[in-house]
């Protein structure tokens, strides 16, 4: 077995039996993602993409609280006050990391137990396989600190059923347990307790395909039998969501949503009318513009909209208000969605010109 780990072990990269095993390892921070272990992992997976021997790749989290609880946004709001460059570093090997994962050749199985949000997300979604347990709990609450629904999410939320995607990525909502993989977020799911058993079974494999790997992940989520019969917790309100969430603009949605006063729709409406207005106005943009972008597109896209974003208010105040004072309560600017023009929105979504993200 092979190790390459820096001092501080943020991420074991480990070859163990046919596989190139990622684990995300900082347990006290949820795992959340920083600039160097996005630096660590990448150059790994390509080499691990080139290897003969390495014939699957497994991402996975220590801890049991979290798969990966985020981007480390906290360092992110710091980098950005004080050095243009890096911030742009940052985004664009994430995202070259999120292209990679989507279009890496060997099979590629996310184990997301636990917490897994935002940057979490990008590092797993877009790979071959997601396994959730019912200690999942996936949300990109991006919204809530003045950011959008980043590392692809462009591209895989608007391709949910109906308009799920717009409901999750304007709202932050939690999905849980089974309902992850309901939620067409997981490929699989697998009971929490035997999630060792699944890794060892996967490692055992002599030279796998696609198909032996996706056997193994059948037979697991077939035997699971933790909340096997519950519903869907959205399914009574999906109707709702895709009619009320069909709007162009935040302004439609938010008065279906008045107009529908359904405690359902009137619950929503109080949490969107906490969210940034900017940013709820670039991620609806983001998420239509995005359902018919390549996900390669879709990144270029959205390193725009990061830029923007490290470059005005809502961020930085929203990273003070959630993760510094804690006090939930952010200042926005602007503070109303109709200060928001369609001049600012199109100013997000500006070209880089030769600062633009290359696939």
């Amino acid at each position: 077995m092979s190790k390459h780990t820096n001092a501080a072990e943020e991420v074991l990269l480990e070859r163990k039996g046919c596989a190139g095993v990622i684990t995300l390892n900082r347990p006290k921070l949820l795992n959340t993602l920083t600039f160097n272990m996005v630096r660590q992992i990448y150059p790994q997976l390509k080499k691990w993409e080139q290897d003969p021997e390495t014939l699957l790749i497994i991402i996975k989290g220590t801890g049991g609280k979290a798969f990966c609880a985020g981007g480390d946004i906290r360092e992110v709001s710091e980098a950005g006050k004080a050095n243009k460059k890096l911030i742009q570093d940052f985004f664009r090997d994430e995202y070259i990391l999120n292209n990679a994962i989507a279009s890496c050749r060997k099979p590629y199985v996310a184990l997301i137990h636990g917490i897994t949000m935002g940057g979490g997300v990008g590092v797993s979604v877009h790979g071959q396989f997601r396994v959730a347990t019912e200690k999942t709990v996936f949300a990109m609450p991006e919204t809530a600190i003045g950011l959008f629904p980043d590392v692809g999410g462009g591209y895989f939320l608007p391709r949910l059923q109906g308009k799920l995607g717009y409901f999750l990525a304007l709202t932050g909502f939690r999905l849980k347990g089974r309902d992850v993989h309901k939620a067409g977020i997981a490929t699989h799911f697998v009971d929490s307790e035997k999630l060792d058993m699944l890794e060892e079974d996967l490692l055992a494999l002599k030279s796998p395909s696609k198909e032996n790997i996706a056997d193994v992940l059948e037979t697991y989520h077939a035997k699971s039998q933790i909340d096997q019969d519950k519903r869907f917790i959205l399914e009574e309100h999906m109707d709702k969501i895709n009619s009320l969430f069909s709007a162009n603009t935040m302004e439609q949605i938010i008065e279906n949503l008045q107009q529908d006063g359904s405690s359902f729709a009137l619950e929503q409406l109080k949490i969107i009318n906490r969210m940034s207005p900017t940013s709820l106005k670039i991620t609806l943009r983001q998420l239509i513009e995005g359902s018919s972008k390549t996900l390669q597109e879709v990144l270029t896209m959205e390193y725009r909209l990061s830029q923007a974003c490290m470059g005005g208010h809502d961020f930085h105040e929203g990273v003070r208000a959630v993760l510094i004072d804690k006090d939930q309560s952010p200042k926005w600017k602007p503070a109303d969605l109709k200060e928001v023009t369609d001049e600012d929105v199109n100013n997000y979504f500006k070209s880089l010109g030769s600062n633009d993200l290359k696939l």
